[in-house]
């Protein structure tokens, strides 16, 4: 009996090594992906932006925003408003001034109103020389926008890409691009148009779980 024991420890021990030796030669796969230092909840974004297609004016805007979290990915911006001021542009100065154009006849966007779904996937972190550490992330933008135009009233479709630093767990720096897909309907419009924005927002989060 004791020699069975004997030799049953004699083949257990290497074979205990080998395994052991294997698993530090093939260590496999290691997640090790590091929570969030920060969360969003309430987000009251203090905005200003501006128009830059159209070329008989240059938009600037001001806008306020609410967005709820609902968790790190899934957001709503279930309000945002907006009133723009155009600044005219030399080509339609031009138009006015040498053809007689009317000012009536150039459509400008006055305010609108919209709301929006974000989707974060991508969130991490920048060492900035080596003193420093950014913590920031990019979203995309789905969502729709109400344009009140000179002549109308418009519906529009919009999609954007987004991103946020993180200054501080309750204040952020967020610059959001997007296109507007407008609907041609009121005011004698016949085809659609598009209306670019980029928006750079004050963000402050409250409300956030510790």
């Amino acid at each position: 009996m004791l020699r069975a024991l004997i030799i049953a420890l004699c083949l257990f021990v290497p074979a205990v090594a080998s395994a052991q030796q294997q698993d530090l030669e093939n260590p496999g796969s290691v997640s090790a992906v590091q929570e969030r230092t920060f969360r969003m909840r309430h987000e009251l974004d203090l905005s200003v932006g501006t128009l830059p297609l159209d070329a008989f004016y240059v938009g600037l805007f001001a806008q306020v925003s609410y967005t709820a979290h609902f968790s790190d990915t899934v957001a709503w911006t279930i309000g945002r408003a907006a009133y723009n001021y155009a600044a005219r542009t030399g080509l339609r100065e031009r138009l006015e001034r040498q053809f007689n154009v009317l000012p009536t006849a150039f459509e400008e966007v006055q305010f609108f109103f919209g709301s929006d779904l974000l989707w974060t996937p991508f969130h991490g972190k920048l060492s900035v020389v080596n003193k420093w550490v950014v913590h920031g992330e990019v979203f995309l933008i789905l969502g729709a926008t109400l344009f009140k135009f000179t002549n109308a009233f418009r519906p529009a479709v919009n999609l954007g890409l987004g991103g946020r630093v993180v200054l501080t767990p309750n204040v952020s720096i967020r610059l959001d691009l997007t296109d507007n897909v407008v609907v041609p309907v009121g005011g004698g419009s016949v085809s659609f148009t598009n209306v670019m924005t980029a928006t750079l927002s004050l963000g402050i989060n409250f409300g956030a779980p510790e």
